[in-house]
């Protein structure tokens, strides 16, 4: 694939893809809002994500108990979390340079490999009992890593899998899948844990790696270009400069950076509002969870349905600032059926901004510039928010947490504006 270097080559190939499938149905007989799954790679790919991420979601369930029950401490479910997720912040951008000097296939297999042993480590020491929080701490630590090494190479794939036309609904469908699995993966979670135990739950999850190591094992993937040979700190500056020289994708990066630092730390607070803020139980913040779900699959559906997204940089920003509007009014609502209403729209304004970017970045990048690409955007995306949740923390010592949470979103909301309005290269991303 040739890069997108300018807003006309985006141009050129939004209006080819739209010339190609006016009806409701692909020439393969896929309805069109499905019709990225007429690429028999991606197929593969998707079904086995899928059923991977339903294991993922069980396990999630399943340690977060395995910790209270070992503990009793909310404490240490912080700290479980944040070891899992902080290698996030300092891996990703290496394992992007990884992706660009090696096959993504052979990457992908073996990151998810090591993430099935770890599953399978975990069910043993909770079957027999012997597990302590900080073995469980350093398997989550293992996991994240092997995670922030598998996530570069994992959105970099996309554009071998599918046909350029079917980019959009490739990532609208991999949302879908994702947040299906986020609504199915805790309440089997939570069956599978009365039937089978806390370690079932973790030896389910191993067994789940399987489909996606069978897909994976099954896709015909294309011959990689080899890269340059140059040292790992080299081609990560590279990669920054191949940003920085880009407006549109400066422009993208920064806003991701702002919502993740400010804005994404809101997502980990949900059960503190749920109890101390709308006075309910487990139940209740199920419930709350459900409906950023829903709102998460909605906003995927529409992706896919529209199938070509116009005009991504005010999409971008003002549903991103509609965002943040939404995260404030949260912050303040006493009460619970307004707060479900308001993380549906949460839900389903986050995907519509995350896809609309996702897309655009796949657009703009070069293949052999890829990986370094979508892993300073996942840098952005997963690894800052730890950061953010410890910053709330730290000031919520002094304020209460509803503020801190609404003045960092409120700063988040006129950062995008701002960008906006002062970013010629983002009002003519299209």
């Amino acid at each position: 694939m040739l890069a997108a270097t300018g807003a006309e080559a985006i141009e050129e190939s939004g209006e080819a893809a739209a010339g190609l499938e006016p009806a409701d149905e692909t020439e393969d007989g896929y309805p069109r809002i499905v019709r990225a799954l007429r690429n028999r790679n991606f197929r593969l790919f998707w079904s086995g994500n899928f059923l991977s991420n339903i294991g993922t979601w069980m396990q999630n369930v399943a340690q977060g108990w395995l910790v209270l029950t070992l503990t009793g401490s909310a404490f240490w479910l912080g700290v479980v979390g944040f070891a899992g997720s902080i290698p996030f912040l300092f891996l990703t951008l290496f394992g992007g340079v990884i992706a660009d000097r090696v096959n993504k296939r052979k990457l992908m297999l073996v990151t998810q490999t090591a993430m099935m042993l770890l599953a399978f480590l975990l069910a043993g020491l909770a079957y027999w009992k012997i597990v302590t929080i900080w073995e469980v701490a350093a398997i989550a630590f293992l996991n994240g890593v092997a995670m922030a090494m598998n996530a570069p190479s994992f959105q970099s794939m996309f554009p071998r899998l599918v046909r350029r036309e079917d980019l959009t609904n490739a990532i609208a469908l991999n949302s879908a899948q994702f947040n299906m699995s986020r609504i199915l993966g805790p309440s089997l979670g939570g069956y599978a844990m009365a039937l089978v135990g806390i370690a079932g739950n973790f030896f389910l999850n191993g067994v789940s790696f399987l489909a996606v190591l069978l897909a994976l094992m099954r896709i015909r993937f294309p011959e990689e270009k080899k890269t340059k040979r140059e040292s790992v700190l080299h081609s990560l500056a590279e990669g920054f400069r191949y940003v920085r020289r880009q407006p549109q994708m400066f422009a993208l990066v920064w806003m991701i950076a702002v919502s993740g630092f400010l804005a994404y730390p809101f997502l980990n607070f949900i059960p503190y509002f749920a109890r101390m803020q709308l006075h309910t139980g487990e139940k209740g913040l199920g419930w709350l969870l459900a409906c950023s779900g829903a709102g998460a699959v909605l906003a995927a559906i529409t992706v896919a349905w529209q199938g070509q997204i116009r005009h991504r940089g005010a999409m971008i920003s003002f549903c991103g600032a509609a965002v943040m509007a939404v995260v404030v009014l949260f912050c303040y609502s006493r009460s619970f059926a307004f707060s479900a209403f308001l993380m549906l729209l949460e839900g389903y304004g986050m995907i519509l901004m995350f896809s609309s970017v996702n897309v655009a970045m796949q657009h703009l990048s070069s293949d052999e510039m890829r990986g370094r690409v979508t892993s300073i955007f996942t840098t952005c995306f997963l690894g800052l928010p730890p950061l953010g949740s410890l910053l709330v923390g730290a000031l919520s010592r002094l304020y209460p947490t509803g503020h801190v949470l609404a003045v960092m979103a409120g700063l988040a909301l006129l950062t995008f504006l701002g960008f906006f309005a002062c970013s010629p290269a983002l009002r003519e991303l299209d």
